[in-house]
């Protein structure tokens, strides 16, 4: 599947250092998973920190929101 990046979200990765390979990672092989409404908040423990990815699933693609380091 397809995944999209909002401005929003590229603005986050440069600011927090969050590479696009560790948001794929978090999406597809997530530690764990919250389902808020149509938001899907996926979490993955990645060098010593938990990274959490905000996004929306569509038919054919995955629409990134938002990411943080928790």
């Amino acid at each position: 599947m397809t995944i999209i990046l909002t401005t929003h979200a590229k603005k986050r990765m440069v600011q927090r250092a969050i590479s696009f390979k560790q948001v794929q990672e978090t999406i597809e092989m997530p530690d764990y998973t919250i389902k808020k409404e149509q938001k899907i908040e996926a979490f993955k423990h990645q060098n010593n920190e938990i990274l959490k990815v905000v996004y929306t699933a569509k038919d054919k693609y995955i629409k990134v929101i938002s990411l943080m380091w928790k």
